[in-house]
């Protein structure tokens, strides 16, 4: 155990991804001198105000609160600035911190981010490392500096992205990562046993906040590229289709295996079973036997798995083509 344990730490995240981070912090032996976390809102059709997760944890743990609005007025540098932490733990807070405050502590503002650095800078690097079919992601434990995600980097954690992983199943992983990460990099940071180092800005990427608008399925893309899609922005905001102008929500889907095609037909295999299907215009109904099969580009096909139809329950793909008497050869709606 370190000289410098317990370390006075004030941590900043808000949603149930910080969570895990604060447990792990507790847990540890580190005096928690405050916690902060973006205000509570009004959810939901009732407007009732809901607390943030972070703040439920940090009740539970019995652990002062702070909820500022912005962090630039006065009275909140000068209430930091009492609490005089050794390091400020920042998790998916919410907020930019000024640059006043990252030069605060001794051991200044460390970070927990859901990527491997310098990739996927920005608000969704855990969507991203799905829609992009990546097999690898991490955190990245990370000293800040004025910038968006760009300082130097104290230790990076890698896992494997699952066959099949939505971003949500990502999402619960990554959190417990971070979680298990932070208290052993904590301790070498502050003995000086980690040198940081800069990141390399040229293989930087940004990713942007994601849409509702990003989920509607365009079929003429990869049957691959569209499977991204589906598990990326699952749970939200989800990815959707139109069928005789009604949406259909898609969920769960897999890329059929094509053996051979022609200018008509195509041999595919699904799970195990062959099959001969249609050659039809991306977004098609090819096959409803043996599951809700559908054409996309690149002369490709997908196997659409799980779907929810428009103000219903989420159905297996087979029990939408026997519920709603879905026959090959119709088109999902263009639009």
């Amino acid at each position: 155990m370190s000289n410098y344990k317990p370390l006075r730490i004030v941590f900043m995240g808000t949603p149930d991804f910080s969570v895990p981070t604060l447990q792990a912090l507790v847990e540890a032996g580190h005096s928690i001198v405050g916690v902060y976390c973006q205000p509570d809102k009004q959810k939901g059709r009732g407007k009732q105000i809901q607390m943030p997760p972070v703040k439920e944890a940090a009740l539970s743990l019995d652990l002062p609160i702070y909820q500022p609005v912005t962090l630039r007025e006065e009275t909140v540098q000068e209430e930091l600035m009492a609490l005089a932490p050794d390091v400020i733990v920042v998790i998916a807070y919410g907020k930019i911190l000024p640059p006043w405050l990252i030069r605060l502590p001794k051991y200044g503002c460390v970070n927990i981010h859901a990527s491997i650095l310098p990739k996927y800078r920005g608000a969704a690097p855990i969507h991203y490392a799905i829609l992009n079919g990546d097999t690898k992601t991490g955190v990245t434990i990370m000293h800040m500096d004025d910038g968006l995600d760009t300082g130097d980097i104290i230790d990076i954690a890698e896992i494997d992205i699952l066959p099949d992983e939505t971003t949500g199943d990502l999402f619960n992983r990554i959190a417990e990562l971070g979680a298990r990460t932070i208290s052993p990099v904590l301790d070498k940071w502050v003995n000086g046993e980690i040198i940081s180092m800069p990141q390399d800005d040229s293989l930087a990427s940004h990713t942007s906040k994601i849409t509702k608008e990003m989920g509607l399925i365009d079929w003429y893309q990869p049957a691959d590229k569209i499977v991204n899609l589906i598990y990326g922005l699952n749970p939200a905001p989800g990815c959707y289709t139109y069928l005789q102008g009604k949406r259909l929500k898609v969920w769960r889907a897999q890329k059929v295996i094509v053996e051979s095609v022609n200018a008509n037909e195509a041999i595919v295999s699904i799970n195990n079973n062959q099959l001969t299907v249609d050659v039809a215009k991306p977004g098609t109904i090819v096959h409803t036997t043996k599951g809700l099969v559908v054409s996309t580009g690149e002369q490709g096909y997908i196997l659409l798995i799980e779907v929810q139809p428009e103000n219903k329950k989420r159905i297996s793909g087979q029990d939408f083509i026997n519920g709603h008497q879905i026959k090959g050869g119709i088109a999902f709606d263009e639009v």
